[in-house]
């Protein structure tokens, strides 16, 4: 037996109870409508797709090469057609995922209009996305079973049993396209009860993996902005706790936590860390500060000065009331950050990087995984960095490196498109194909993500249609670059109408009202033009 046809005979049995009343009730008709509704909330959503992280960061911790990987998008339909690709495309969404991306929220999502990626979006737009997301994603289910239950039917009406039982395991061992989500809280919206009461929306929302900064909640900037504020890490951890104490609250005990780190970028702290002796937590975070020395003569109307081994210190303090630390301690701070996390309730990182550079992500990984080995990376392949320009710059150093003659090639000018078709160009490519694979393999990275590609590609494509639709081209940049292509191509929203969910409510309709049904999918429908 199958849930299905257990949940056929299971109708079959309660319609005998309700006798004559119930006789318009078809016990398969009501299966197929369960099938098609597996979640009933987001709670639901959240414990499955978290039962399915935890078990991928297992095998990523017996297996490095069995990485997984996400998309940012910024509305339900963008991750319903991207998840609906993988499946068409690479038949399973095993190890595939979505990613909520804060600055696509604010830059698309606020009542406002666009706003830059510093907090000031609504908090209640991230949990509303969430919700979205997950009821696309379960259209998408309904919609694909449909079609997979009219296949049924005309196999059985056909009379080819072969059919009937492939299509009927097609149905039994469905795959469903609900898949975790790794959900931006940014820095929390506030002070630590603000980030449990936004926890717990975006839970019920379905979210199982929350990743959360370490930068000032009020002064939050985007990851690859100069300006970043750090907190001591009390005052994180205490997030990080108000995150794990909604997860608990509402029965997801196996949640994640995603712990961000930008440190390596940050130079300024709101302010000093409290310390209660030599070598603690905060004076580990006050070591890196930026100070003078100075005598008890040498103190000014207002000064703030730290005592450590018997000196007076002075840090230096800006005119915003903010501390800088000392240059070049970003990737020791980030170490300090992401072992600190990870000893107090979170289950993986985020180390925000200026550049997409392996040796130097590992080199930090290969610090924490001295003290907690099986530290694991969600790592952010961000549009922010020239990726083309960084990696040719690699490939540049490693052909220098090697002694091979570099004389035809300016590094200054390494973005030009004379050096597609190079030697450095097909290496730099090669090295930007395989940058997740060996970012894997090498520097601990479980999950690699792009913030906001399809931020991008909306612009990207809109731009293709606008330049040849408002041009000479008319209708043939419509036909030939999008409609032409989706037939062809097999893309589903070729057929808006059924993506639309036009089919399942003329079938709801035979269900509910049988022969007497109204339905839109007639002889008359112009979709019939792409059967």
């Amino acid at each position: 037996m199958t849930a299905y046809t257990d949940d056929i005979e299971a109708i079959r049995e309660l319609k005998e109870q309700h006798g004559s009343s119930w006789d318009a009730v078809n016990p398969e008709y009501v299966a197929r409508m369960r099938a098609q509704n597996r979640f009933k909330n987001g709670l639901e959503i959240a414990q499955y797709t978290a039962d399915i992280m935890r078990r991928d960061m297992a095998e990523y911790d017996a297996d490095s090469s069995v990485y997984t990987q996400s998309l940012g998008v910024w509305h339900g339909f963008i991750g319903q057609q991207k998840m609906i690709s993988i499946k068409k495309h690479l038949k399973s969404t095993n190890k595939r995922y979505l990613y909520l991306s804060g600055w696509m929220v604010a830059a698309l999502r606020s009542e406002f209009g666009p706003l830059p990626d510093q907090s000031m979006h609504e908090k209640t737009a991230v949990p509303a996305l969430i919700e979205e997301l997950y009821t696309f994603l379960r259209q998408a289910d309904a919609r694909e079973l449909d079609l997979l239950f009219s296949k049924l039917d005309d196999a059985r009406l056909a009379g080819d049993e072969t059919a009937v039982e492939f299509i009927q395991s097609q149905i039994d061992n469905y795959e469903t396209h609900v898949v975790p989500i790794i959900a931006d809280i940014d820095a929390g919206f506030g002070n630590p009860e603000a980030t449990y009461l936004l926890a717990k929306k975006m839970i019920e929302a379905g979210a199982c993996a929350i990743q959360i900064e370490n930068q000032v909640s009020d002064e939050k900037q985007c990851g690859h902005q100069d300006g970043k504020v750090t907190v001591p890490h009390e005052d994180f951890i205490a997030k990080i706790n108000a995150v794990r104490y909604a997860f608990l609250e509402l029965g997801i005990d196996n949640g994640i936590i995603v712990a961000r780190t930008d440190s390596l970028g940050a130079g300024l702290t709101q302010k000093l860390a409290v310390t209660a002796e030599p070598g603690d937590l905060g004076d580990q975070y006050n070591s890196f500060l930026d100070v003078e020395e100075i005598s008890e003569d040498e103190l000014g109307n207002g000064d703030v000065v730290i005592k450590r081994d018997g000196k007076l210190l002075r840090p230096k303090r800006l005119a915003s009331n903010l501390y800088q630390f000392r240059p070049g301690t970003g990737e020791a701070r980030c170490v300090l950050d992401c072992i600190t996390s990870l000893r107090n309730g979170a289950d993986l990182l985020w180390i925000e990087t200026e550049k997409p550079h392996v040796a130097q992500i590992a080199g930090m990984v290969d610090e924490i995984r001295k003290v907690i080995p099986n530290a694991k990376l969600v790592y952010n392949n961000s549009p922010s960095f020239n990726w083309t320009l960084n990696f040719r710059q690699q490939a540049y150093d490693l052909l220098v490196e090697q002694g091979a003659d570099v004389s035809q090639y300016k590094r200054d000018e390494l973005m030009s498109v004379d050096y597609d078709d190079t030697e450095l160009g097909r290496l730099a490519d090669e090295k930007i194909r395989s940058f997740q694979k060996d970012g894997s393999a090498r520097a601990g990275i479980f999950h690699h993500l792009i913030t906001l590609p399809t931020y991008h590609t909306a612009a990207l494509s809109t731009d293709d249609l606008a330049k040849g639709y408002f041009a000479e081209e008319g209708m043939l940049a419509y036909v030939k670059g999008v409609q032409r292509r989706e037939i062809r191509e097999g893309i589903a929203t070729v057929k808006h109408q059924n993506m639309a969910g036009s089919d399942i409510g003329d079938n709801h309709k035979e269900y509910f009202a049988g022969d007497a049904a109204l339905k839109a999918g007639g002889k008359d429908n112009t979709m019939n033009q792409f059967s």
